[in-house]
């Protein structure tokens, strides 16, 4: 009998992270354009912030409160007002070490046995299948394809599939494609929620990173506080993808039922952290808008790029990556593997994300763009040289 981590694939961004040092040890320069993660430092008020409260000897024991400290929940109802207009209750917020944890643990909440089914888009993050694979149940596919705009399409899901599923997940801004989800899709998600029993889980961790139109909350729907929740983190929003630091809000019940399971499981954030997070989405102080312009800038540069090479790759409207489609026939598994090995770049292959992600790969902007060694325009100009190498050796 195989045991649970045997039913899973290797996660994915540790495969990078040793395809990348292979190459080091072969002497090659990095750029790596793979894994999400920001390179620009946390704010300075927010890190000054924390040196005051790290100081204070309260904040050094557990966290009783079961949910989060009230200010952190506060400043969460705060913020859900004034950014999506949705009101809040504080039993509808949820502290959580990170977004990665509450999406693992809602699904370990909930998911028993192999009839337990969990809808899952295609190409996605891995961790909604990979965790509902891990509790035992059965992930439904939702293929997200680029001629219905990354949306998956609910009509197509098989009535007794629908009936049986306890949870769809649900991601927009998306990773990784970049698109955003208009109102109108989620309406029919929660009437299909509705009808079905189902709960959603919407990861909206890249809500913030937009360049025009700024994405809604799956909750400012009329019924999605009845049929879901929605996860949030700190981590892209303001650089601070180490603290750790992130919440779920929404239907009460189900931000209970989280808590009560987590209970068996962590003792909650570090209560100094809480504090800081609280202060961070009370004081952003622009820092949201110039990060966007440092994205913006850098996505035209890949996207110009790009299209220079004879790629057909569009601009996305949101998060920091860029959903790049390979020619007809590229497997993206191979096509990353050369680029690392011939030029020293890392990119994400598109079937790590899925079988609907294959043809596909990632870049992440998470390199600065100045036209010095390793950076983005020196990356942009590998990625050149590469496709020329290539057809001159078709």
């Amino acid at each position: 009998m195989k045991s649970r981590l045997e039913r899973v694939p290797p996660y994915l961004f540790s495969q990078l992270v040793a395809a990348r040092r292979e190459a080091e040890k072969k002497g090659l320069s990095i750029i790596d354009l793979g894994i999400g993660d920001p390179d620009i430092p946390t704010p300075p008020h927010i890190v000054e912030r924390m040196r005051e409260a790290v100081l204070n000897g309260e904040y050094h024991r557990y966290d009783e409160s079961g949910k989060g400290l009230p200010l952190f929940r506060q400043a969460v109802i705060n913020w859900y007002r004034e950014r999506f207009g949705v009101e809040l209750g504080m039993e509808e917020v949820l502290s959580l070490i990170g977004c990665k944890e509450g999406l693992a643990h809602i699904i370990w909440a909930l998911v028993e046995n192999p009839d337990d089914i969990v809808l899952v888009p295609d190409p996605a993050y891995p961790v909604y299948k990979n965790n509902t694979l891990l509790a035992g149940g059965t992930p439904y596919i939702m293929p997200l394809r680029r001629e219905n705009a990354f949306l998956p399409d609910l009509k197509a899901i098989p009535k007794e599939v629908a009936r049986k599923a306890k949870l769809m997940f649900l991601n927009y801004p998306n990773n990784p494609t970049g698109s955003i989800a208009p109102r109108e899709f989620f309406e029919e998600v929660v009437a299909f929620a509705l009808e079905n029993e189902i709960i959603v889980c919407h990861d909206a961790a890249y809500s913030e990173i937009y360049y025009d139109t700024p994405p809604i909350s799956f909750l400012s729907v009329p019924g999605a506080k009845e049929v879901g929740i929605e996860f949030h983190s700190l981590s892209k929003t303001f650089n601070m993808t180490g603290w750790r630091v992130g919440f779920a809000v929404g239907n009460e019940k189900i931000v209970s039922l989280l808590a009560s399971f987590k209970s068996h499981i962590d003792s909650g954030v570090f209560m100094a952290i809480q504090d800081v997070a609280a202060y961070a989405l009370e004081n952003p102080n622009g820092h949201p808008e110039k990060m966007r312009e440092i994205y913006r800038r850098r996505r035209d540069i890949v996207v110009e790029g790009l299209k220079e090479a004879g790629l057909e790759v569009a601009p996305p409207p949101a998060t920091f990556y860029i959903w790049v489609p390979l020619p007809s026939g590229v497997l993206s598994g191979d096509w990353a593997g050369k680029l690392l090995n011939e030029e020293g770049v890392v990119v994400t292959p598109g079937r790590g994300y899925g079988e609907y992600g294959e043809g596909y790969i990632r870049i992440a902007l998470t390199v600065k763009a100045e036209d010095v060694k390793g950076t983005l325009l020196e990356a942009v100009r590998r990625i050149k040289e590469f496709l020329k190498r290539g057809e001159r050796n078709r």
